[in-house]
């Protein structure tokens, strides 16, 4: 399946706040839909799972015009939802069955998903007496527990340790491999990079960059270079750089072990290293730097709130 967002637009009173927001998802490849705080990720979830209407666009799968009441939408917020008094199993049937379920086929299915996620022993106690990560774990069954065919996860791995953050690695990776479609949203780019073959990033209300990540980032990583060396700190390399080769490179970036820097135009990889060559430098590491999604992130919308 391919889902298509097509120039979405959506206006509170008079102020717009998506401005032409498009992007695709294909089953099989996560998306990540990235962007800071109020930039317009949830609304445009929303308008995807029809809980608000966009002024203007179209949203298509598999060509013809997306109905979201007619597919299964597996949909974990960022601000969760489920009710702290109820027990496990109840509040889980009772969500399933306003989804469509019959009572006994969701009670089937709660229980295979709290096993799945290693919390069925908590399917009687009140959702409230549960640590914050198992009441994550939960959260994610209730998502799943009506076997989507799109499933949108936003922040999924707030609240858990390693160890938990494993389970759910696995789950989304089996999401990915069952060729569901999946948009996954997170401010931890690690596990964006992790999961999503594809990225889309809203700033501002509209899309500012997307496509395929490994082609961004063969992109972003064009005349750069990582350069260390064993008998020169950080600090006088970029001296060496910003002085005996001006003009052949700049500094851009500086990480813990590592300088960053980005070719002048005209020049290239192999004159600049002709010059290294002839100089007192003892490298320690060189070569074309590839840039992190954080890194590409902070690049197009700033730092992260």
């Amino acid at each position: 399946m391919i889902l298509e967002v097509k120039n979405i637009r959506k206006s509170f009173g008079d102020k717009e706040v998506l401005h032409g927001v498009s992007f695709q998802v294909e089953s099989g490849k996560a998306l990540g839909l990235l962007g800071r705080n109020g930039a317009g990720k949830t609304t445009t979830i929303r308008i995807l799972m029809d809980v608000f209407h966009a002024n203007s666009g179209e949203i298509l799968l598999d060509g013809r015009q997306f109905q979201p009441r007619k597919h299964q939408i597996g949909y974990l917020p960022e601000e969760r939802g489920l009710y702290p008094k109820r027990t496990v199993i109840d509040q889980m049937v009772y969500l399933a069955t306003l989804r469509g379920m019959k009572p006994g086929e969701a009670r089937v299915s709660a229980k295979k998903w709290l096993e799945r996620l290693e919390v069925a022993e908590y399917e009687t106690k009140k959702l409230e007496t549960l640590s914050k990560g198992n009441q994550q774990k939960v959260q994610l069954a209730a998502t799943l527990v009506n076997n989507p065919d799109m499933v949108i996860l936003d922040e999924p791995f707030s609240g858990l340790d390693p160890v938990n953050s494993q389970i759910l690695k696995d789950v989304v990776n089996e999401l990915i491999n069952d060729k569901r479609l999946v948009i996954f949203s997170s401010h931890q780019m690690s596990y964006v990079e992790e999961f999503c073959d594809n990225i889309a990033i809203i700033n501002q209300g509209q899309v500012v960059l997307d496509g395929q990540l490994k082609d961004i980032k063969k992109e972003y990583s064009r005349n750069r270079l990582m350069l260390a060396a064993e008998n020169h700190t950080l600090e006088e390399l970029a001296r060496k750089v910003e002085g005996e080769w001006q003009g052949l490179a700049r500094v851009s970036g500086r990480k813990k072990e590592f300088l960053v820097l980005e070719l002048s135009e005209g020049a290239d990889k192999r004159a600049f290293l002709e010059r290294l060559a002839k100089s007192d430098v003892d490298v320690e590491k060189f070569g074309r730097y590839e840039p992190s999604l954080n890194d590409i992130f902070v690049a197009k919308v700033g730092e992260e709130e």
